[in-house]
């Protein structure tokens, strides 16, 4: 790991890696591209905008949620710079491992002059607040799903609270310590506060429910009742599909996982052809939104490379 770390620390190996990233999720794509274009068919031109404009949104919150554990952490980076590193390192989520995106996060932050350890503490936060917002929203998809959804996931009930307990800045605080103090690292020069991570949860939640709003679209589209209920069903619905989808840190950014899940939940409001398209839709979208973006900022990050304005560690 350390010489991959190292090697990330020059230019060319940083591009190496960009470029393998996007290939896998160009790949995430296109290795689906029959059934997406069939999906596509589905949906009118105005709501395939509307989906991917959804998605966009999604991954902005998703970016102002980390960007509120980095500013609480001492590192307050202005909205153009925090999107330029977010976007372009989430691309690395799309390689096996599951750690990429962290690995890149840092090598592109200390850019800016940040300490790796602040920026890896930040991103395990980031991630960590999603799961514990995820998981709140998740309770509804448990409750309002099908027996076998509370009979599989009913840990997502009990496992909250604990959750919950870890995210409070006295014991995250202390939890961060002591995982510094074990890779024999220097520890945090300013601790998390309550309000850094209420912020950081403020906007994760916005993110959950407008990604769930971007599954209620697709599914509405498709047949699926236009009520509250279904509504909640989609958003907690994508909570879960991503925690359980998280946890398969095997499988690039969950992919299979997460669709199975969601199709678990979605198979009571639609009918088992609608299903298949409505997650495959949120999926592939999503991916697109991410590509999107990781590619509109490494534009961004390539010009000022050669105007000679990018910081330097």
């Amino acid at each position: 790991m350390r010489r991959i770390l190292e090697a990330l620390r020059s230019r060319w190996a940083r591009g190496l890696f960009l470029l393998a990233a996007l290939a896998f999720g160009v790949w995430a794509v296109s290795s689906q591209w029959s059934d997406v274009s069939a999906a596509l068919a589905s949906l009118s031109p105005a709501g395939i905008v509307a989906v991917l404009g959804i998605s966009l949104v999604y991954v902005c919150l998703t970016m102002l949620s980390w960007r509120a554990v980095m500013t609480d952490l001492g590192s307050p980076l202005a909205v153009t710079d925090s999107s330029r590193v977010f976007f372009v390192s989430q691309v690395g989520k799309y390689l096996p491992g599951g750690v990429w995106n962290i690995v890149a996060a840092a090598e592109m932050g200390a850019d800016h002059r940040i300490p790796r350890r602040r920026s890896v503490s930040a991103m395990a936060v980031s991630i960590l607040v999603s799961i514990v917002t995820g998981l709140l929203l998740a309770v509804v998809a448990v409750l309002l799903g099908p027996s076998d959804i509370r009979d599989t996931y009913g840990w997502v009930v009990w496992s909250l609270p604990l959750f919950v307990v870890l995210l409070a800045p006295p014991v995250l605080n202390r939890v961060l310590g002591l995982a510094l103090s074990l890779v024999r690292r220097p520890p945090l020069e300013k601790p998390l506060s309550l309000g850094g991570i209420t912020r950081s949860a403020g906007w994760a939640l916005a993110g959950w429910i407008v990604a769930g709003v971007q599954v209620w679209v697709i599914g509405t589209s498709l047949g699926m009742d236009v009520t509250v209920a279904t509504l909640a069903l989609a958003v907690g619905g994508y909570a879960l599909a991503w925690i359980v989808g998280f946890l398969a840190i095997v499988v690039p950014a969950g992919v299979g996982v997460r669709e199975a899940v969601l199709g678990a939940l979605l198979t009571g409001q639609l009918g088992a052809g609608a299903v298949v398209v409505t997650v495959l839709l949120a999926r592939v979208v999503l991916t697109v939104a991410d590509l999107l973006l990781g590619l509109g900022a490494m534009s961004v990050l390539r010009r000022r490379s050669r105007q000679g304005t990018l910081p330097r560690s």
